[in-house]
Order: C-alpha cells, then sequence, then structure tokens
C-alpha cells in the first residue's frame, strides 16, 4: 500500500436530471446510481491507492425535495445497507456514517448505527456515507459539544474526526459549486469537476480522475 493513500469524495449530482433525460421518476435515476456506486465502492476498495471513500447520498438541504423522491431514496440507502453489511465484513470494510440521524427514518438510523458498530474494527478499507449531511451543520454542531475553539477541539469534535482530511472531491454533472460539503475535511482538497450525470460516470472515470490527481503538485498554503 502506498505510504500515504488517499481519501476521495464523490458528490453524484445528476441523478434526477439522467431519469429525467429518459423520462423516467427521479428515484429511478438514483436507483441506477445506487447500482454504480457500488461499482465504484469496489474498485475503491480493490485499488490500493485509495483507503477512504466518502459519498453524499443526501444533503440537509434535500429535504426540500418532492417527500415521494426522499422516501424512495431512504429506502433505496436502506436497502443497499441490509445487502451489503455482510459484504462489508468479507471485504474487511468499515462503514461509517456522517450527518444526522434524528431527521432520517428510524429504521435507517438504526441499520446504521448496527453496520458500523459490526464494521468498527475493519481495517482494510472505509466507506463513509453522508446522509442529511451539511458541512456548516457539521460543525455547529461541533461547537455545541465543546467549550473549547480552538482548532485542535472543533476538530475532535467532527463527526468522524479519525478519518484523514479529503484529499480529492469528484463532482459529476458539470456542476461548479462546493455546496456546504465537509468544508472543514475539504479545506485543501483537490476538486474535479466530470461533465457526465452520476448514472453514467465510470470506474474508468474515476480511474482518470485519480490519475490527474497524482499529476498535481499540493501546496497547502506554502
Amino acid at each position: 500500500m502506498p505510504d500515504n493513500p488517499l481519501h476521495i469524495a464523490i458528490i453524484p449530482d445528476g441523478n434526477r436530471r439522467w431519469a429525467k433525460s429518459r423520462t423516467l421518476k427521479p428515484w429511478e435515476g438514483h436507483k441506477v446510481a445506487v447500482e454504480n456506486f457500488r461499482t465504484l465502492t469496489d474498485w475503491c476498495r480493490e485499488d490500493k491507492r485509495v483507503h477512504t471513500l466518502t459519498v453524499w447520498c443526501f444533503s440537509t438541504e434535500n429535504w426540500k425535495r418532492d417527500p415521494k423522491e426522499i422516501d424512495m431514496l431512504m429506502g433505496l440507502l436502506e436497502e443497499y445497507l441490509a445487502k451489503e453489511r455482510s459484504t462489508f465484513l468479507e471485504n474487511q470494510t468499515r462503514f461509517v456514517h456522517s450527518g444526522r440521524k434524528d431527521r432520517i427514518p428510524s429504521s435507517l438510523a438504526k441499520l446504521i448505527a448496527v453496520v458500523e458498530e459490526e464494521t468498527k474494527d475493519q481495517t482494510g478499507f472505509t466507506l463513509h456515507l453522508a446522509i442529511d449531511y451539511g458541512g456548516k451543520d457539521e460543525v455547529v454542531r461541533a461547537l455545541s459539544k465543546t467549550d473549547d475553539v480552538s482548532e485542535e477541539a472543533i476538530a475532535a469534535a467532527l463527526d468522524h474526526p479519525e478519518l484523514s482530511d479529503i484529499d480529492l472531491i469528484i463532482r459529476t454533472s458539470g456542476e461548479h459549486r462546493t455546496s456546504n460539503f465537509f468544508l472543514w475535511q475539504a479545506t485543501y482538497a483537490e476538486w474535479d469537476f466530470v461533465d457526465k450525470f452520476f448514472p453514467d460516470f465510470t470506474v474508468e472515470d474515476l480511474s482518470d480522475s485519480v490519475g490527474k490527481f497524482a499529476d498535481r503538485t499540493r501546496r497547502f498554503g506554502e
């Protein structure tokens, strides 16, 4: 394994537009996205350059969407976790969640907690899903946990302070916004904006993004 394996994050944008372009319901795009996400996760787990994959599944702002679409998406996430929990153990994958658990369906929140506990000792690869997550919300919640406003204390109070900062963020669908995504952990992340809807984003595209990242010089303010 490389000395500094990567923490890659994906903002899987464009699922609804992908569905609309095919005259499908929005959740049909999410269904295809989940299957694509599984393929991309397998690639990351098998590529020794990658140690952690973070995927933004649902933001704090996404509650503004159609309730039926939200229900379908939450159901897809729960179905995914239920199917993959045994695979996580087989593949030495640790699963963690960032975001709020008090607003998502209780059955999903309970399953997340169970799978986190089951996989907590796995060290081969980390899959990190952001569900009901917003960068500002995370920082506010962190500040509510500590009276110490030092950088070290706030960092320690984030959802998963043990995870390394994000190295590379990939956003699909041609959007060029950071959109409140891991404000603290993405401070020095490199960004790659890809002009494809997420259901069309392939492992070849992901490999290309990682390759371009390797060619960049990271200065960290120097």
